[in-house]
């Protein structure tokens, strides 16, 4: 039977850190030999949120070597620009007269990022950005689509507007399945829920060892356990997620010597800097190759946007057929 097609994507914000790897790259990679997979560089998005794009070409490189350091195989997923392939906007148009602008607002999503990035007034393409997400996964009739749970509430709307064209014009696309990631989030260094770069609390995939070891010597742990011998609470310890994801083996043995006071948080951390640094360096060093040829980069991404760019086309092809536009 052949594969089922999935769309993943990320807005290009530079080097990736190890919530990206956790939420999303890791799922990818295993994914891509499953499913035929199409990998987004979404400098559209972007636009949603700022519209300083003096950056974004550099930004998009950055996030294309860490994907690559990752393990995602160019000869089987191709990795693109959504600015590169203007049916994305075609279909976004289409799209946006399928749905209405109060169904839009009632997004749990959207009320989120207006909270925490503080918006006042919310602009339309801010508004559509699930309108324009749908048409990035149907562009490519994506059946399933690798998300956390905070993006869910996006797929289906994506499933809403699939229904509604496929009703008011005939059957073209599918209706896409979330994927949820099994371990959808890491928290950043300083205890908060989300690592993110604009909090200043990450750990980048391509981060130097000694830098990892110095950003985890100041990150947060259990508040009540103060000196060495104190019990500790490991289950409130940030540190001791980061050792659930890349020290498992070792995790009851932390968690016991936590529990009874015989292991500090400063050796905890030690041990927990050891573990990553050695989970990091095959990506470091992956990396390093990509970035001392930056030709192939530039033809992988060259290849990826002209195969998307073909499936955009006939998927195009079968709108306007079927919207008697031809």
């Amino acid at each position: 039977m052949p594969q089922k097609r999935i769309l993943s994507g990320m807005r290009p914000t530079g080097k990736l850190h190890i919530g990206h790897y956790v939420g999303a790259l890791e799922n990818w990679i295993e994914l891509q030999h499953k499913y035929q997979s199409f990998h987004l560089i979404a400098d559209y998005h972007v636009l949603t949120t700022k519209t300083d794009t003096s950056s974004i070409y550099e930004d998009s490189i950055e996030m294309l070597l860490d994907w690559l350091a990752a393990g995602l195989d160019p000869a089987i997923t191709p990795m693109f620009r959504q600015s590169q392939v203007k049916e994305h906007t075609e279909l976004f148009m289409i799209f946006s007269m399928l749905i209405s602008s109060a169904r839009l607002e009632r997004n749990p999503t959207l009320k989120e990022q207006v909270r925490d990035l503080n918006i006042e007034n919310v602009i339309y393409g801010h508004l559509g950005y699930p309108v324009l997400q749908t048409a990035d996964i149907l562009l490519y009739k994506g059946e399933a689509v690798p998300v956390g749970e905070d993006q869910v509430p996006h797929v289906e709307i994506s499933r809403e507007i699939a229904r509604r064209f496929n009703n008011v014009w005939g059957e073209v696309f599918p209706e896409p399945e979330p994927l949820l990631t099994r371990f959808s989030r890491l928290p950043g260094l300083d205890g908060q829920a989300k690592m993110s770069k604009s909090l200043n609390n990450t750990i980048l995939l391509s981060e130097k060892a000694e830098d990892v070891s110095s950003k985890l010597r100041k990150a947060v742990t259990d508040p009540q356990k103060v000196r060495r011998n104190d019990p500790g609470r490991p289950e409130v310890c940030l540190v001791y997620t980061y050792h659930q994801k890349f020290n498992a083996g070792a995790t009851e043995e932390i968690a016991s010597g936590c529990r009874s006071g015989s292991l500090g948080c400063v050796d905890c951390k030690n041990r927990c800097a050891s573990s990553l640094n050695e989970f990091l360096e095959p990506f470091r060093e992956r990396r390093c190759k990509y970035e001392n040829d930056m030709n192939l980069v530039k033809d992988i991404l060259h290849d990826g946007e002209q195969k998307a760019l073909q499936v955009a086309k006939d998927t195009m092809n079968e709108v306007h057929k079927a919207m008697n536009l031809g």
